[in-house]
């Protein structure tokens, strides 16, 4: 090893995102069908305030911050503390974007991506004579 070594400075001017809390890459499961894609993940411990989801450029971002149980307690033996959930998925053209739901029902997440009218099947009818 030389006793000379380079030292490389940041030159971005938004910090780095440090955390000492555990990230998970929650499960899901995905379902399309004629009129929406729904996405289904487990996000055991997180609140609708603790829950960013967006979309931008046909990907779509789900993070999840969950709260310690009870922080004045001290607990005998933990196997479970809090974490951080994120999971980005890109997908195909067609979203409505503005009109995607999400609900949280016991750590559940499903969020509704509806299909623009352009991408969905139709049936064209046959005119004869």
């Amino acid at each position: 090893m030389s006793e000379q070594q380079s030292i490389t400075q940041a030159t971005e001017k938004t910090p780095e995102r440090v955390s000492r809390r555990a990230v998970a890459t929650p499960p899901v499961d995905i379902y399309e069908n004629d009129d929406e894609v729904l996405v289904v993940t487990d996000v055991p411990g997180a609140t609708a305030e603790g829950l960013n989801i967006h979309f931008d450029k046909d990907q779509l971002f789900i993070e999840a911050t969950t709260t310690p149980f009870d922080e004045d307690l001290n607990p005998l033996f933990r196997e479970f503390g809090s974490v951080d959930y994120r999971r980005v998925f890109e997908l195909a053209h067609g979203i409505d974007v503005e009109n995607i739901t999400a609900d949280l029902k016991s750590g559940v997440l499903s969020i509704h991506l509806p299909k623009s009218a352009a991408t969905k099947p139709r049936r064209i009818n046959i005119k004869a004579e």
